[in-house]
């Protein structure tokens, strides 16, 4: 019997590296997201391939099914870490797996790897279906990060998310600005390595109440106000926050201080990608610089 699930991709509009101190986020879902097939086999081993935007496998394992040993595999490393999740849902569900027969996996992405919406915590949540496991969990005890990727995974509205006392707390909100049509989303044409990211952000001095206590203020003024002025305002004052305690410069002052709108790093500082208040101009804007990825709000965000 053939099995799928699908999981949301994420953009976190604000909060970034504190939500992992307790911090209120902003976070939208995709309209982009992956999915994931299971259909039995008739030996004992999980064949898994993933693919891409483009249809094409980019990556493939074999795992016996009783050690989830790696028999043959394209990316040794991607096979171990995979490994890692599946034999951490097995410990969370024993019944998990649990076989006489063997498993076809195939997952499909909707967005290229390269993009930072979720291709780990996309894959997490499927996983966590599947094996009928919390997801947050699983993310904890395999990858670590702050979970409100999974939420994303979840809900099909933008969110609020906080961490409190280890457990995600997740409140649905209407973010629907009338002012949408100027929002765009600019990919940075490289990857962020969330790992050395929070790295950076951990090896930080900072009052930590201080910064928690201003990005919530503006995180909830974000989810509430109708004028592009005072959004523009706050993600301005967001940015510079931000700028203090990781001493980066902001992007804008970085890589577009030419732009008449504001513009603002998401998730990961250096990476992925910025959204940018303006007008009809923008998109030709970024594309003049080399950003050649530039995706309106409506086109990106599920709601």
């Amino acid at each position: 019997m053939l099995q799928e699930f699908y999981s949301n991709g994420k953009l976190l509009l604000s909060g970034e590296y504190a939500i992992l101190d307790g911090a209120k986020g902003l976070a939208v879902p995709t309209k982009f997201g992956q999915s994931l097939q299971i259909s039995p086999r008739k030996d004992t081993l999980i064949a898994w391939s993933s693919i891409d935007t483009d249809k094409k496998i980019w990556f493939t394992v074999m795992f016996g099914l009783k050690e989830l040993d790696i028999i043959e595999t394209s990316d040794e490393g991607i096979a171990s870490t995979l490994q890692k999740i599946l034999a951490e849902a097995k410990s969370a569900n024993p019944t998990f797996l649990k076989s006489d027969k063997g498993f076809e996996v195939t997952t499909k992405l909707s967005f290229p790897r390269k993009w930072g919406l979720g291709t780990s915590s996309t894959l997490i949540n499927n996983i966590a279906q599947w094996a009928k496991v919390d997801a947050h969990r699983l993310l904890w005890n395999s990858f670590g990060g702050s979970g409100y990727d999974i939420s994303c995974a979840q809900h099909n509205t933008p969110i609020l998310y906080h961490i409190e006392n280890n457990i995600p707390k997740v409140a649905p909100v209407t973010f629907n600005p009338p002012f949408k049509d100027v929002i765009f989303f600019v990919y940075l044409n490289q990857k962020q390595s969330s790992k050395s990211a929070i790295k950076n952000y951990r090896s930080k001095n900072f009052n930590c109440e201080d910064l928690i206590e201003k990005l919530n203020a503006i995180t909830i003024k974000m989810t509430s106000t109708d004028d592009l002025a005072t959004f523009t305002s706050l993600v301005e004052s967001h940015e510079e926050l931000l700028s203090n305690v990781l001493e980066i410069a902001p992007v804008k002052e970085h890589l577009f201080s030419d732009y008449s709108g504001a513009v603002k790093s998401l998730g990961g500082w250096g990476g992925d990608f910025v959204m940018a208040m303006g007008n009809e101009k923008t998109p030709e804007y970024f594309k003049s610089k080399g950003f050649n990825t530039v995706i309106s709000y409506t086109e990106m965000v599920l709601y």
